[in-house]
């Protein structure tokens, strides 16, 4: 059973720490667009600015890390980040208590936050691939998957509740120490971390910063799932803020209706993830990226017939199901795919290269959508995208692309 795989003790404290940090951004999920909404009463061109601008100056913001990223032991980057985004998250409350919260305030945390993401998602790929071997990666990355999905399952119920009790800002600071619990789980593992190899002064060079996205194009395989992957997140994340001023502004909804239109479909997160490697030895990772790849994409369209009460609540949960199940089953595969196909010296480079394009398309067609809402309506903006997607299929390759090399050695690349 892929669950009762032993990984050791070293990944246990990485995931535990992931697992905390995890369920913090569960419990806070949506929290900037809510506190936008609630607290600064924001239109819907602001609110799809936070996932949009913020993202956008934090994936420039870490452009210039992903070198210093690749060439630095990656257990303190990763609790550098940690503690970052702990300190950038605390003074929203502390901000809101004395009534100085503001919109650019929320826009700057935004930057910070995705910037830290980037870099300690970079970090934490390149230490995973040095911490597992090879045959256990798929394993590691379903388990991440699966901690991420049910901490959304659990995390929005208990932070609309938390919010309509004590408080728009409530969640906020659950989030903000589950980053500072999460770097003491970092802290806790053992054993000496090797040094990154600097010998051919990659680190110094000016287009050291490009390396990720040149060893990505160069790909077959890595170049057409980025293109799509990029497109199909995209979409999807554009999607969040034009719901929640659709579902809490203009259809009424209760916050803690919001947090349970989006939690109850995560249990599909658990049943995705747990069967990725069992779907992959029956049928090939080929299979996984045509196939799941195409029907995480058919569903988005449903979000443009949500109407008020309990139908439209159904309606919601059953196209994110849809949604999560097959993303789920798909993205611990891609993962492995791609830090199967990266060498070691460019691992950081080419995970913040990829989280960087994604942020980028993130904050262009989430600023799009915000603006078409602003102009339409965000039902319209709903249906723009749920037809956009439906093109994404075409960017899945075609063929398996397995380069006949040893990735590892294709240093000659960089």
């Amino acid at each position: 059973m892929m669950g009762r795989r032993p990984l050791g003790r070293q990944f246990g404290w990485l995931w535990a720490a992931y697992a905390v940090s995890a369920y913090g951004s569960g419990l806070g999920f949506g929290a900037l667009p809510l506190i936008a909404v609630l607290a600064l009463h924001a239109g819907p061109a602001e609110v799809s600015a936070l996932p949009a601008v913020g993202p956008a100056m934090g994936a420039l913001i870490a452009v210039p890390l992903a070198p210093w990223v690749e060439f630095r032991r990656k257990r303190p980057v990763m609790i550098t980040m940690d503690l970052t985004r702990f300190a950038a998250m605390a003074t929203i409350p502390v901000a809101y208590a004395f009534g100085r919260l503001s919109f650019v305030q929320l826009l700057v945390i935004s930057a910070v936050v995705a910037a830290a993401k980037i870099a300690f998602n970079a970090a934490s790929g390149a230490y995973l691939k040095a911490l597992v071997r090879p045959d256990d990666l798929l394993v590691a990355n379903a388990r991440f998957e699966s901690t991420n999905w049910s901490s959304i399952a659990v995390g929005p119920p208990l932070g609309g509740a938390a919010i309509g009790l004590f408080g728009p800002v409530t969640t906020v600071v659950a989030d903000a120490l589950s980053y500072l619990f999460s770097a003491l789980g970092i802290t806790a593992i053992r054993g000496r971390e090797e040094a990154p190899r600097t010998t051919d002064k990659s680190s110094v060079r000016a287009g050291a910063v490009l390396d990720g996205w040149r060893h990505i194009l160069r790909h077959p395989g890595l170049r057409a799932l980025y293109l799509n992957q990029v497109l199909v997140g995209g979409l999807i994340m554009a999607t969040e803020p034009l719901l929640a001023v659709l579902l809490l502004r203009q259809l009424g909804f209760p916050p803690w209706q919001y947090g349970l239109a989006f939690a109850a479909p995560c249990v599909g997160g658990l049943i995705g993830s747990r069967l990725a490697r069992r779907v992959v030895a029956r049928f090939g990772r080929h299979w996984v990226f045509r196939t799941v790849g195409t029907l995480r994409a058919i569903w988005l369209i449903g979000l443009a017939f949500v109407r008020p009460g309990i139908i439209g609540l159904v309606t919601v949960i059953a196209v994110e199901l849809a949604i999560i199940i097959n993303m789920s089953l798909y993205t611990p595969v891609l993962a492995t795919y791609r830090l199967e196909h990266t060498p070691k010296h460019l691992v950081a480079r080419t995970l913040s290269a990829w989280s960087i394009g994604q942020q980028a398309s993130i904050a262009i067609l989430t600023a799009l959508a915000g603006l078409l809402a602003d102009v339409t309506s965000p039902r319209t903006a709903l249906t723009v995208a749920g037809l956009l997607i439906l093109t994404t299929p075409l960017l899945l390759p075609r063929d398996d692309h397995t380069p006949q090399h040893e990735p590892e050695l294709a240093h000659s690349q960089s």
